[in-house]
């Protein structure tokens, strides 16, 4: 078939218009696997934007707390953030496409097309997968939103029960943000498209990452200087302020380049000194094949890792917020009314009035809290841990009160022997209160220790049952001991709502007018607002997480897999070598490991320390740092973990002979 140049209106035109569509339509199902990672990706975009989006438009989840009024902000806020990776994600596997089609777009313009109908052809093509993905993932979107709201629901104690109905301005404000990204993305790929020439298209996806360090002093240092800088970055980060931390992260910045471009140039000249090393086993064809993707792809393995560290940061912070806020509100809220008054003239009168009137009580108590003689304890406690109490003198509970309130809670009754003295302490302070032996004086009599208690007893706090601790002692001891403050607790027969709640606070602002602010600690109002906080903080944070984790682990399965028709080639030659499939398969697992490995070690290395000085900095006692990292590495490589399976399966199915 020729085509003539003449510009007659029924010339090559129409017809090779019609001939480029044609093509255009067969090598698409063709490339169908990259396409389906493609799809699927745009389809998971639209999905988790409008899930999010749903619970910005949720009447149901922004009524559960007058804390939440804040929450459309934090999303939108953290929206933007999200908003801006997935464009890059959305423009990088626009821009693959495009080189994966380059050179079939170069044989249009052979055959008369210009390039403008090719990147006419091109755009269109593209908008209707996304379109199909827009949709696809608005009904998607709706799962992760119901499962958001069951979540929410559950962390304040409401009742979940599923509605698949779709939000106009959720719907509305997903198909906003799809467009500008989606058509953003387009429209350069169509201008890239009307700008190059035949040789361009044709020869556009040969072209590789040129190799930035080329020498092998000038590797050597890079190296060393990365590695120096991701020390020092860390190092930044943990001083936990503004500037340092600046600083320290583009120190991190820095790092993770360099290593990368450094390690890509530099392993060829590792094994060049050490040929032994070269040839033993399947080195040689593990690393070449290691390399040869590195040096195209050395920028971009370093964006990746840096988007990981990013995600591992995002979700032990997330960690560390979720396990402070809920930490908090365990410790301080054991009983489900608590009542402390420092101004002894005062009674309980106007809050006992209020409570036997509109709220069950089902038990409840009144006692004191009194001070000892000195303050030995606490000085032993700033001696040995990271301690601080606002009393110069340790405080004093009577055996009858203390032995009543673990009857109210539930717990088993301890003895206490003349001339002995029990700690009742937080968890954090019991192993080392357990070494304490030094007998206190009290009223011209000393008491010796006979047991240390960590049960959670209302400790966190001011006018609580003691500053993290308390001496239990015989009540003819604790009788001629000064008061603290008076206390007084309850258990009802269900939780305070928050009205209640408000009323209680009221009564307290009428009282603050003419004697002291007293202490409300309500349990069902520290459920509300660790839930709150939770919802407020740490969902944006998983939000960013999950979409750091899926452009990075994407773009990587979008590498690989397109290199499939290359690896299925390699794979049959060694076949044909002599190689058994048992050893192809072990090789493209080293292949397979090295790949995905390399991007998601050295966050690990810097977020493991940034994790653990970021839990050091709440209040003792309320964060276990193991379980905060494993937590979040979990969750981490779990996400992570998924996509490199997947991405396995389908490689050992596409390239390896049967």
């Amino acid at each position: 078939m020729t085509f003539s140049n003449s510009s007659d209106k029924g010339g090559s035109r129409p017809e090779s218009g019609s001939v480029a569509l044609r093509l255009s339509l067969r090598n698409a199902r063709r490339q169908a696997r990259d396409y389906l990672v493609y799809f699927a990706t745009i389809v998971m975009v639209a999905a988790l934007i409008y899930s999010f989006n749903g619970l910005i438009f949720s009447r149901e989840i922004r009524n559960l707390a007058a804390q939440m009024a804040t929450l459309p902000m934090m999303i939108v806020l953290s929206g933007a953030v999200v908003i801006a990776i997935i464009s890059w994600l959305v423009s990088y596997t626009i821009h693959f496409m495009l080189g994966r089609r380059s050179r079939e777009f170069g044989i249009y313009v052979l055959i008369g097309l210009e390039n403008g109908q090719v990147a006419r052809l091109f755009f269109l093509e593209n908008l209707a997968v996304g379109g199909c993905a827009l949709i696809l993932g608005i009904l998607l979107g709706n799962l992760f939103y119901q499962i958001l709201r069951a979540i929410v629901l559950s962390l304040f104690g409401q009742a979940y029960t599923f509605s698949f109905a779709f939000s106009p301005g959720a719907v509305g404000l997903t198909f906003l943000c799809f467009a500008l990204i989606y058509l953003f993305a387009l429209l350069r790929s169509r201008r890239r498209i009307r700008a190059m020439k035949i040789h361009d298209l044709l020869c556009f996806d040969r072209r590789n990452e040129s190799a930035v360090i080329r020498t092998g002093k000038k590797r050597v240092k890079v190296f060393t200087l990365s590695l120096v800088c991701g020390l020092v970055g860390t190092a930044l980060l943990m001083a936990g302020s503004l500037l340092p931390g600046i600083i320290g992260a583009g120190c991190i910045i820095v790092f993770l380049y360099g290593f990368f471009l450094s390690f890509a140039s530099g392993v060829p000249a590792y094994f060049d000194r050490r040929p032994e090393k070269k040839y033993r086993g399947q080195t040689l064809l593990v690393f070449r094949t290691l390399t040869a993707k590195l040096a195209t792809m050395g920028t971009v393995m370093a964006t990746i890792a840096l988007l990981f560290t990013a995600t591992l940061v995002s979700e032990g912070f997330g960690q560390v917020l979720h396990g402070l806020f809920y930490g908090r509100a365990r410790e301080n809220s054991c009983f489900d009314i608590m009542i402390g008054i420092t101004d002894l003239r005062l009674d309980y009168d106007d809050y006992l009035d209020y409570l036997q009137e509109k709220i069950p009580i089902e038990s409840q108590y009144q006692y004191a809290v009194r001070q000892g003689e000195n303050g030995q304890i606490r000085e032993y406690l700033q001696e040995n841990t990271n301690y601080y109490s606002y009393h110069d003198r340790d405080l004093v509970m009577a055996y009858s009160d203390y032995a009543f309130l673990r009857r109210m809670l539930g717990y088993p009754q301890v003895p206490l022997e003349d001339g002995q003295y029990l700690l009742h302490c937080r968890t954090y302070l019991g192993k080392l209160l357990t070494r304490y032996t030094r007998p206190v004086p009290l009223n011209g009599q000393t008491v010796s220790p006979g047991g240390v208690h960590c049960e959670p007893l209302g400790q966190y706090g001011w006018e609580v049952n003691g500053s993290d601790y308390i001496l239990v002692v015989p009540d003819a001891l604790a009788e001629h001991c000064p008061i603290n403050h008076r206390l007084y607790v309850a258990m009802t027969a269900e939780p305070l709502s928050e009205d209640q709640y408000n009323h209680l606070r009221e009564i307290r602002k009428e009282r603050s007018k003419y004697y002291g602010y007293d202490n409300i600690i309500v349990r069902a109002q520290e459920e509300r607002e660790a839930a709150a906080m939770t919802t407020m903080t740490v969902f944006p944070l998983y939000y960013l997480a999950l979409v750091l984790t899926m452009t990075s682990a994407t773009i990587l399965t979008i590498q690989l897999l397109s290199e499939s028709g290359r690896y299925r080639h390699q794979f049959r030659l060694l076949e044909k070598l002599g190689m058994d499939r048992h050893e192809m398969v072990m090789t493209l697992r080293k292949q397979f490991a090295f790949y995905y490995a390399m991007p998601a070690i050295p966050p690990l290395l810097i977020g493991i320390p940034l994790l653990l000085y970021l839990t050091s900095l709440s209040e003792p006692g309320i964060l276990v740092p193991p379980a905060i990292i494993a937590t979040a590495l979990g969750l981490y490589l779990l996400i992570y973990l998924l996509y490199v399976l997947l991405a396995y399966n389908s490689l050992r199915r596409s390239v390896l002979p049967e």
